[in-house]
């Protein structure tokens, strides 16, 4: 049973086709710049070269095209046509209250989506879009969404509700939701097995950290808490997002800038973040600790902010659930950057967790436990792996179903 998923974003697509017998990676790729000039189809078959298409890409009709040409092509493809794909999984970032876990595409969840556009402004016309190139391009083959919220969905009324007048989360089920779902998801669940604990009584954090940031409390088995709330700009700070602030500086900037809420929304979206405080140096973190460690203090600074939100919000989380079993870390700057780790686990010696700093060095880009073997607290790194994560959602939906 091979499963083709889909990530589809405002101007581009990326996917994988997996055979779920051993859940390998048959191909994967990306098609980048969709209706934009100098729009590329980048084809990764495994266990072939390389294969390049550029090409004005319009949409993501076409874009869902070029994708089922490479796949199928006699010298770069890995299927024969599109009898072999079993399903589609499409990531969808905001599913809202009704959608706890993965659905198969009808009518319904079509309007579920575009009933949460406003939440997802970026994400969700895209998610929908690709949804619907795959139902022209291939009507036959059932296409399953998998939300990025369904993982918060298991948080109680006390993780959820603002404390604002309640007829806005009756009127408009205004709440904190979560995001990146899939990835806590999956990267919790491996944590239990990588670590060996009962799924029933285990406390997990998970450290997503990336150009978009989270971080993710699950108590046997269940999400009890997320950072980011409504929408992903809530909880730490990220590359170009704000993460949480007074709302009362919203007010206070619009007064005296003259901006407009929307522009202020604009700003803590796109314009906040690592980028906002190193003063427009980069949202990279990788740009960021070259100038510290070239002696820029706002560079520094900026760092050391986001560190210290990491440390609060895993503090915090351990306090909710009454200690912690294991944290793990995920994501491009959770998988990657060796120097943070340390600077996060040293304020959690009082916990027992003691760090095996070679072993956090050594831990690029894979799957290992960093911490020492007499720590209290298991410290790991765990490659994030969503497009496996719904992959397996999709394939379970089929078996439950007999297609």
């Amino acid at each position: 049973m091979n499963i083709l998923v889909l990530n589809c974003g405002s101007s581009s697509l990326k996917y994988q086709l997996i055979n779920m017998e051993d859940e390998s990676v048959l191909a994967k790729g990306s098609v980048q710049r969709i209706g934009i000039m100098g729009s590329e189809l980048n084809h990764k078959p495994m266990g072939k070269e390389v294969y390049n298409v550029k090409t004005p890409i319009k949409t993501h009709g076409v874009a869902v095209r070029l994708v089922l040409e490479a796949l199928f092509d006699e010298e770069h493809g890995v299927i024969k046509d599109e009898k072999d794909i079993a399903a589609i999984g499409h990531r969808v970032l905001h599913g809202g209250t009704k959608y706890r876990s993965a659905a198969f595409v009808n009518d319904d969840v079509k309007d579920i989506i575009k009933s949460h556009i406003e939440l997802g402004p970026l994400h969700n016309p895209a998610n929908l879009t690709g949804i619907n190139a795959c139902e022209t391009n291939m009507p036959s083959i059932p296409n399953v969404a998998v939300f990025d919220t369904g993982y918060g969905t298991t948080m109680e009324p006390k993780a959820y509700l603002y404390a604002i007048p309640r007829e806005y989360y009756d009127k408009y089920h205004v709440r904190r939701f979560g995001f990146h779902g899939t990835s806590h998801s999956y990267v919790s669940r491996r944590t239990m097995e990588l670590v060996g604990l009962d799924r029933d009584n285990s406390k997990i954090i998970v450290c997503h950290l990336g150009n978009g940031s989270s971080i993710s409390a699950t108590q046997d088995g269940n999400c009890v808490d997320t950072s980011m709330g409504l929408t992903p700009l809530e909880g730490l700070p990220m590359g170009t997002r704000s993460g949480d602030l007074d709302p009362a500086i919203l007010e206070l900037i619009c007064r005296r800038e003259k901006k407009s809420i929307q522009d202020m929304l604009y700003i803590l979206n796109n314009k906040s973040g690592m980028f906002g405080l190193s003063n427009g140096l980069s949202s990279d973190f990788r740009d960021l600790k070259a100038a510290q460690e070239r002696g820029d203090r706002v560079a520094a600074e900026t760092l050391d902010v986001f560190v210290y939100r990491v440390v609060k919000y895993i503090g915090a989380y351990t306090a909710a659930m009454n200690g912690v079993d294991a944290i793990t870390f995920t994501g491009g700057i959770g998988e990657n950057a060796t120097w943070l780790r340390p600077m996060v686990c040293e304020h959690f010696r009082y916990l027992g967790l003691k760090l095996d700093k070679e072993k956090s060095e050594e831990a690029v880009g894979k799957e290992m436990i960093i911490s020492a073997p007499d720590s209290k607290v298991t410290v790991s790194v765990i490659p994030t792996n969503e497009e496996l994560a719904i992959a397996r959602e999709a394939k379970r939906l089929l078996d439950e179903s007999n297609i």
